[in-house]
């Protein structure tokens, strides 16, 4: 069983390259959807969070209020360090244990933020990066959301610089100026390499 990394910034197309890994047979483990369980309403993480930021992040269903977070963490780097200690450790546990009852050839741990975290070269045997120019990723971002362009820009820069993703890369698939088919083509290439055998 090998180990990937997947990341890439914000509108690069790596949740899209995830999908296509898993139809080649690859098992997937999603950071952000195992965040997203333990933020859901009365998910893991919300009593944590909330007594770390008081009732104000929480919305009135019970979930966490991403909007407000945002506001609080993003721009503090002091109560971001504080959110991911607490949520990091409960994300690493599932990860750890989605990724233990895997029967695939390879095992991907999507991770937006691998670069920056610094702990998950150690956990995957290669990182894939997905990548765009940074013109590219705000303007997929704004097609598919409500987000203004200073909105995506901001996100944009506070994750890892193109170029800091690209070397800590074993492995770089450059998501510009292709079709949905010639991306495909590239993943299943890609995928075949690491296998060693033929997939779908």
């Amino acid at each position: 069983m090998q180990r990937i990394g997947l990341t890439g910034g914000i509108g690069s197309g790596k949740s899209t390259v995830a999908a296509m890994l898993v139809e080649c047979g690859a098992t997937l483990v999603d950071t952000d959807a195992i965040s997203r369980a333990l933020t859901r309403p009365f998910g893991a993480a919300i009593e944590p969070i909330r007594k770390a930021f008081s009732d104000a992040v929480i919305a009135t269903d019970g979930s966490l209020d991403r909007a407000q977070m945002r506001l609080i963490a993003f721009e503090n780097p002091t109560q971001k360090a504080r959110l991911e200690a607490i949520l990091h450790p409960m994300i690493g546990a599932e990860c750890d244990r989605q990724a233990a009852k895997a029967v695939s050839q390879l095992v991907v741990f999507d991770v937006p933020l691998l670069v920056e975290s610094g702990r998950w070269r150690q956990k995957v045997d290669r990182v894939l990066v997905v990548d765009a120019t940074a013109e590219l990723q705000v303007a997929r971002v704004i097609a598919r959301s409500n987000w203004t362009e200073a909105m995506a820009l901001s996100v944009v820069a506070l994750q890892a610089t193109r170029s800091t993703r690209l070397k800590a890369a074993d492995a770089v698939i450059f998501n510009v100026a292709k079709s949905f088919d010639q991306l495909a083509d590239e993943v299943r290439v890609l995928m075949n390499h690491w296998v060693g055998r033929r997939t779908r």
